[in-house]
């Protein structure tokens, strides 16, 4: 338990009539008369009748009237138990603050009220939404009796932090103690398998969900995820008709999806016939038409969204305009652009972008100055900056590039990561300014800025355009420190050498390659084949 937790603990003084005026959980503003006389009614009820007032409140997510009515029953109530801490516990995932939790768990254990397989549960369940894995993983060892639902809180802590392996592990020790399977466990089994494509766990899975008799239509939308993600459409299709119509617009809208990311065009819009088109489906098939540039499709479902007056939705109109720029049709993506009503960040980034990405920087950056002096009211962000960066790398704007990262601090205390710092490198790198990357990179140095392997790449890219040799084999031998196993960084290094002329360093690096067992992996192209004209015209 830290220094900070610990020292909270004298806060809270017993009896609670006597609470301190600086104890945190009671030291707060009164929001209106009206709430206050209701708290005044309620707090000489039975502490049963409370509780089911606190849940109540959480329940309608009115998470802080529940926090404000628990700080006054912990000013003048004796008689607080699990019950009580359980629903606040809630209430602190959803506000702002870890702290707070973290008080209302050392209050718990001062009460002695910390024990209980249920509030252990609530008390995982915070911890992982606050982020802290480690003090939920130690609640969990914590605790004497386990149900399933406890074990489902480990298994969410571990998947919300993108940490299948782990996952899985959780899932193998279930079955290693005979906890019986919930819906809700097998559910994030597929999601771990899609996360991480492991479709030869997510069919055992799915054969598991088959023996034990479970509900398929709770479990549909996440197979047909699986099955879309892996390319297995016709897997995903057997899972959506054995349903016998028993599916909701969220499977349909998934499936869609998945079809026209596999460029299954006939079997996406034979399922969008089935329903009225609406703007999750048309915003996820046009997402699919941008992975695959496929500006065919993208303008069919363009006038899909036309017809059935959809386009004032300002998340589909960005899809849209991201279809138009992926596809290479800037003239759309411009008129989309200023059509869209309520212009957000992700609006002018993207049309930012659009430009950027085809060599038209001055463009790019007419539009950002438009966005950043003329009043737009949506502030950039580090996202935005980066394809203003990324314009400027396209076009060899140093000059501009320089004064986007200044203007980034500078303007909106915004702090340069990796990835802006790698983009600036590679400007400077490609317009010869040798001298200039390395005093930006130490001053990242000075600054206590962790140079990631992006940056010691572009570091090595500018060095082989300027024939930097020494300084180039610096950062080379610092690249490969910290990915030794990836094969594009060996590919680049071995470029690098071939530059400079050091074969017997590019045959060492293949040997080593070889050894290794590391393969360069081979590039591929999209291209559209419009031949869907008759599924197209029944939607339009």
């Amino acid at each position: 338990m830290s220094m900070s937790i610990s020292r909270s603990l004298c806060y809270y003084k017993f009896p609670a009539k006597s609470c301190s005026k600086t104890c945190p959980l009671c030291n707060f503003q009164k929001r209106n008369v009206n709430t206050h006389h209701l708290f005044d009614q309620v707090l000489h009820r039975d502490i049963s009748s409370l509780n089911s007032q606190l849940s109540s409140y959480v329940r309608m997510r009115d998470f802080l009237t529940a926090w404000d009515l628990f700080r006054r029953l912990h000013c003048s109530r004796l008689d607080l138990d699990a019950y009580t801490f359980t629903p606040v516990l809630g209430a602190c995932s959803a506000l702002p603050f870890p702290e707070r939790g973290r008080q209302v768990h050392c209050l718990m254990i001062k009460s002695g009220s910390d024990t209980g397989t249920v509030t252990k549960t609530a008390l995982m369940n915070m911890y992982s939404k606050y982020g802290y894995l480690a003090e939920s993983v130690k609640v969990f060892e914590e605790m004497e009796s386990k149900d399933v639902v406890t074990w489902n809180a480990l298994l969410s802590s571990f998947l919300k932090q993108g940490l299948v392996k782990e996952a899985f592990g959780v899932f193998t020790a279930m079955r290693r103690e005979r906890v019986e399977f919930s819906e809700f466990t097998l559910c994030s089994m597929v999601k771990a398998c899609a996360f991480s494509k492991a479709i030869r766990q997510g069919k055992q899975v799915h054969g598991l969900v088959v023996v034990l008799g479970r509900d398929l239509v709770l479990l549909g939308t996440a197979l047909v995820d699986l099955y879309s993600v892996v390319g297995l459409i016709t897997e995903a299709m057997k899972v959506f008709s054995g349903l016998d119509g028993r599916v909701d617009d969220i499977m349909r809208n998934s499936l869609i999806s998945g079809c026209i990311r596999n460029r299954k065009y006939k079997d996406a819009f034979f399922i969008m016939n089935s329903m009225r088109p609406n703007v999750v489906a048309l915003t996820t098939a046009l997402a699919a038409c941008s992975v695959n540039s496929d500006s065919w499709i993208g303008k069919q479902i363009h006038c899909v969204a036309l017809r059935f007056g959809l386009t004032f939705d300002t998340q589909l109109c960005n899809v849209l305009l991201d279809m138009y720029a992926k596809c290479g049709i800037i003239s759309n993506a411009r008129s989309l652009f200023d059509g869209i009503v309520q212009k957000d960040v992700v609006s002018w980034t993207s049309v930012i972008d659009a430009y950027g990405s085809h060599g038209r920087g001055p463009e790019a950056l007419e539009l950002f100055r438009k966005m950043d002096e003329e009043g737009s009211g949506v502030l950039p962000n580090s996202v935005t900056f980066l394809t203003v960066l990324s314009a400027c790398a396209h076009s060899g704007l140093v000059d501009q590039a320089r004064e986007c990262l200044n203007l980034m601090r500078r303007k909106y205390g915004l702090d340069p990561g990796s990835e802006h710092y790698t983009c600036f490198i590679d400007t400077l790198g490609k317009a010869g300014q040798m001298d200039e990357v390395w005093y930006l990179f130490d001053d990242m140095v000075q600054s206590g800025f962790k140079a990631t392997t992006a940056v010691w790449g572009a570091l090595v890219n500018a060095c082989k355009l300027n024939q930097d040799v020494t300084r180039g084999e610096f950062a080379a031998k610092h690249l490969l420190e910290l990915e030794p196993d990836n094969p594009a960084y060996y590919i680049l290094l071995s470029n690098f050498y071939a530059t400079i002329g050091k074969w017997d360093a590019v045959d060492n690096l293949r040997n080593i390659m070889r050894k290794k067992g590391l393969v360069k992996e081979s590039g591929s192209s999209w291209f559209a084949v419009a031949n869907h004209h008759e599924d197209v015209c029944k939607l339009v």
